[in-house]
Formats: structure tokens, C-alpha cells, sequence
């Protein structure tokens, strides 16, 4: 939502014990959302069937987001529908000065701690689970269900990072094949964990650390660094969802077979159609225009090997 004001016309400082306002907004986007969702469509928009695995509300359906989501070729059979709480959603309302208020209901998300990953993949086997920001008992239980049953997996904490301790940070991240974070999470890691980047590195097999318009540096568990700019040329239009199409980029050209610097790549790329877009899941992407961004910023080698692995309308 959008409000043709400020906040801080509303409010009176003496008065904040007594707060109580209302803003008129001018309008009411409602855009589909929430980490693995987007993770699992943008698999799907380069040619994988992704498994979503996570809990939501009756009106996931109500809404047509399971609809959504299935006909874009995501797996939504294994989700947890909660029979009393609605789907976790975010609202967020936005003043002419860009300052914002900024709500969160967690809602169905509580129940994620009750989905047993070790069932899911032996009824249908997954190459990688990859453990993104949810119910922190949740996010706990399927990263030691994980390491328990060797199961690769992805650490993905991002959001939850900002409360999290340094003891579950240590413990969602230990043993992971990958680990995403921003620049930022990633000196939060270090900060909470007292780990230091090397302590870190030791632990995990690849860490992929995003840099914003500056592109990402990929950490394999041996070798040097691997940088990866970011596409140029673009008009941003919306960030929202841009850390989730990189990741699921990135994975795409992995289990396309890609090395490091060709799935970095893969996941610039994608990105770059997400913040052009308004939404996390309304981009599309072409065969002819993804390879053609890929040559422009890349160069023809890395048009071409991407070319033959990943599977592009």
C-alpha cells in the first residue's frame, strides 16, 4: 500500500504512549510471495520440477496460489495445509518518503516444525533440501533431520538471521553443502557464531555471498574466490524477491551439471528479470532473451554452455 503522505505528520511525539492512527491509502497491490515459493517458481521458469515443502493456510487454495504455482511446474503435493491458521503474508504500507510500516503474520509457518523431511524424501527423493527462512523450530529440525540422514542441504537463514542466536545460527549452518547469505548476513554470521569467515568456510562445502548491483562472490570449499558481476544496464523497478531468483539460479545451473562461475551466472541472470519486474514471481523469461543478457554481460562461451544445459522455453 501506498500512503500520499508522511507518517511523522501523524505523529506527536509526547503522545506515542497513546498511539493510535490511521493512514488512507491510494492503492493495494497484493503480489505472491514468501522464499521458497519464489525459489521453487523461478526452478521451475529454467526447467526443473522443484519440490515446495512448507506449510500454509486453507486459502492457499482459496487464493489460487497452489493453482499458480502447479501450473508453473512447481511440486506442491507435499505442502502442509494448517486447518486453523492462514498463510504467512506481509503487508506494507510505504509513505511519500519511502519510510515504512511494516507488518508480519507468521500464521501457518508455526506448523513447519511438524513436516518430517526424512518422510518427504523417501516417498519422493530430492537431489538437495535447501532450508530457507521459516518457523525457526522448523528450520532446526529439517537441518538436523538433514545432517542425520545425509541428506544434501542448502542453508539459506537470510531474514531470520537479525534475531536468531549464535547457537541455532551454528546449528543451521553446520555441515550444509551451500550456504547464501548477502554481504550483510554474512558479517552477521560471523558476528553471532564468533566464527570467523575461514571457521565458516570450514564448515560448510560452498558459500555463496550476494553483493547487490555489485554481483556475488562465490567461496567453493577449495580454490580461490569466484566473482560474478551483476547484469548492467537495468532499470530496477521492484528488488523484492531478486536474493531468491539468484539462489534459484544458481541451483538450477548446479543440478544442470554448471560449474560455480556458469551457475553464479545462470543466477545474475534471472535476477536481473526479477528487479526490472514489480512482484517476485511476475517475470517471464525466453529462451532467446535470457542467453542473448547472458553473451551481452558474459560473453558467447557462457551463452553457449548454459545454452546446452538448461532447458528454456
Amino acid at each position: 500500500m501506498t500512503f500520499a503522505g508522511r507518517f511523522t505528520d501523524s505523529l506527536v511525539p509526547d503522545q506515542l504512549d497513546k498511539l493510535a492512527v490511521s493512514f488512507l491509502v491510494d492503492d493495494l497491490d497484493i503480489r505472491r510471495g514468501g522464499c521458497a515459493a519464489n525459489i521453487a517458481f523461478g526452478l521451475a521458469q529454467l526447467g526443473h520440477q522443484p519440490l515446495l515443502v512448507a506449510s500454509v493456510g486453507q486459502d492457499f487454495d482459496e487464493l489460487g496460489y497452489r493453482s499458480w504455482l502447479q501450473d508453473a511446474g512447481v511440486d506442491c503435493s507435499r505442502v502442509h495445509v494448517s486447518s486453523t491458521r492462514h498463510t504467512a503474508r506481509c503487508t506494507i504500507t510505504t509513505d511519500e518518503t519511502q519510510a515504512q510500516i511494516v507488518t508480519f503474520y507468521a500464521g501457518a509457518m508455526a506448523e513447519a516444525r511438524e513436516i518430517d523431511v526424512a518422510a518427504v524424501h523417501a516417498d519422493t527423493a530430492f537431489d538437495l533440501l535447501l532450508v530457507g527462512p521459516d518457523d525457526p523450530e522448523g528450520m532446526l529440525r529439517h537441518t538436523r533431520t538433514a545432517r542425520e540422514n545425509g541428506i544434501a542441504f542448502a542453508a539459506d537463514p537470510s531474514q531470520q538471521l537479525a534475531w536468531a542466536d549464535g547457537e541455532l545460527i551454528r546449528e543451521l549452518i553446520d555441515g550444509a553443502a551451500y550456504l547464501f547469505s548477502n554481504d550483510y548476513e554474512a558479517a552477521l554470521i560471523e558476528q553471532k557464531t564468533g566464527w570467523s569467515a575461514a571457521e565458516i568456510q570450514s564448515r560448510v562445502g560452498t558459500r555463496v555471498v550476494t553483493h547487490g548491483k555489485d554481483g556475488v562472490v562465490v567461496h567453493p570449499s577449495d580454490g580461490d574466490p569466484i566473482v560474478v558481476g551483476a547484469i548492467e544496464g537495468l532499470v530496477a523497478i521492484d528488488p523484492t524477491g531478486v536474493g531468491d531468483s539468484f539462489r534459484a539460479g544458481f541451483l538450477a545451473g548446479v543440478a544442470a551439471g554448471l560449474d560455480l562461475t556458469r551457475s553464479a551466472q545462470v543466477g545474475c541472470t534471472i535476477a536481473a528479470s526479477v528487479v526490472e519486474t514489480k512482484g517476485t514471481q511476475e517475470y517471464t523469461l525466453s529462451r532467446e532473451g535470457f542467453l542473448k543478457r547472458v553473451a551481452w554481460t558474459y560473453g558467447d562461451a557462457a551463452a553457449s554452455d548454459i545454452d546446452s544445459a538448461l532447458v528454456l522455453a
